[in-house]
């Protein structure tokens, strides 16, 4: 992986915290709203997560993928591409 593993670990664990403590929230029966909160909290840091993994994706591998010349290659690193975007717009 090719992202700032330090600031996608921090994320991660951020939003592991902020998981367990939907859990929690809903094991003492809090407020819907709040609870929704919360989990649209953690759904926000998962995306910048990808976000960033993703971009170091494209600026390393699928970069080094083009200036090695073989379409072979390149071919495969669009459409791994084309795929994230497919599942990231669903």
């Amino acid at each position: 992986m090719k992202a700032d593993k330090k600031k996608v670990l921090r994320l991660l664990n951020t939003a592991r915290g902020q998981i367990d403590g939907v859990i929690k929230m809903i094991n003492d029966d809090k407020y819907c709203v709040d609870v929704v909160n919360q989990i649209m909290a953690s759904s926000a840091i998962l995306k910048k997560t990808a976000k960033d993994v993703l971009e170091g994706h494209l600026t390393s591998c699928v970069a080094e993928s083009f200036k090695s010349g073989k379409q072979s290659d390149r071919e495969e690193k669009i459409e791994e591409i084309i795929d994230i975007f497919s599942k990231l717009s669903k």
